[in-house]
């Protein structure tokens, strides 16, 4: 059985840079991403809805942080604007998401709202090594709708 005491935790340094920013949240015990919430809401010069965090974070080398749209966004007239926010280790300032508005002005997040997620995983490093052949498998070179309708 899955517990809280068996589970591995990364520790990563957060930063709050505004007064009313909150930790981010996982909603259940293991959920895979974490709520984060609006501090602040713009409109870029591109009309994009942009919601500040009030959070900046050391995400560990070798790890990357991806921002993705909460299911709630359905209820909204907006898209997250680059589909999923790459974070990089490097990378040190405010988490910022933006929206495209894509309808109704109402329907949108506002301040204090959980406005995205943020999932914090692992990657390795990769080599490619140029080859004129590579192996065969079922599938092959089937693309786009290969696997089915």
């Amino acid at each position: 059985m899955v517990t809280k005491n068996n589970i591995s935790t990364v520790k990563i340094k957060m930063m709050k840079i505004h007064e009313d920013a909150l930790v981010p949240t996982y909603a259940r015990f293991g959920d895979a991403a974490m709520d984060l919430y609006a501090t602040e809401v713009q409109k870029d010069k591109w009309g994009n809805c942009v919601y500040f965090t009030g959070i900046a974070l050391e995400i560990p080398f070798g790890f990357v942080g991806l921002l993705f749209p909460r299911s709630s966004v359905s209820k909204t007239s907006m898209s997250l604007a680059n589909s999923v926010g790459v974070v990089d280790s490097g990378y040190r300032g405010e988490i910022i998401l933006k929206y495209r508005q894509t309808g109704d002005a109402n329907r949108t997040y506002h301040v204090g709202d959980r406005v995205g997620q943020l999932m914090i995983i692992p990657y390795p490093q990769v080599e490619f090594i140029e080859s004129d052949k590579l192996s065969t498998t079922e599938r092959g070179e089937g693309g786009f709708g290969s696997s089915g309708s």
